[in-house]
């Protein structure tokens, strides 16, 4: 279920309006969690806010998951779990990023966990993070061509 734009359970949401309306694209609420959809060029400025905004106080990144959405378009999605323990908060961050330009800002400066989680997305799926401090293969070998978890990469043979 996805609400409309009208209806704001969550202060995260409204707050995000207040502050720069454009930041969120749609907002999903589903079993009592809610996901915040961005435009890419907002992820960054997103971050930082949600992070240092004390009433927020998202210090805790848990995780970035990545999705290959092929053949759909946009085809890749960065989904940043992201915990307020202070506020006893959760929320989910949500950027889809184009196939043909598979970039999206680094969150490494904001929380430094976020460092191996995008090396990882990079090496199995091949989206970049401008910015990153060290963006490198973490998994395969640097001489490994592809990125495995493509939905469009061989299944068969070795590389």
């Amino acid at each position: 279920m996805t609400e409309t734009a009208d209806v704001d359970p969550n202060p995260i949401v409204s707050k995000l309006r207040e502050w720069e309306p454009r930041a969120v694209a749609e907002v999903i609420a589903f079993r009592g969690e809610t996901t915040i959809v961005l435009p890419r060029e907002f992820l960054r400025r997103v971050a930082e806010y949600l992070a240092n905004v004390p009433e927020f106080d998202f210090k805790l990144l848990s995780d970035i998951t990545g999705v290959d959405r092929f053949p759909v378009e946009p085809r890749f999605e960065l989904n940043y779990h992201l915990v307020s323990i202070s506020q006893r908060a959760r929320v989910r961050l949500r950027v889809r990023v184009p196939g043909s330009d598979p970039v999206a800002d680094s969150v490494t400066p904001v929380w430094p966990t976020a460092n191996w989680h995008e090396r990882e997305i990079f090496d199995l799926f091949g989206v970049r993070f401008a910015g990153h401090p060290d963006l490198a293969r973490i998994l395969l070998p640097e001489n490994w061509e592809g990125h495995p978890l493509r939905k469009d990469f061989p299944t068969v043979g070795s590389r």
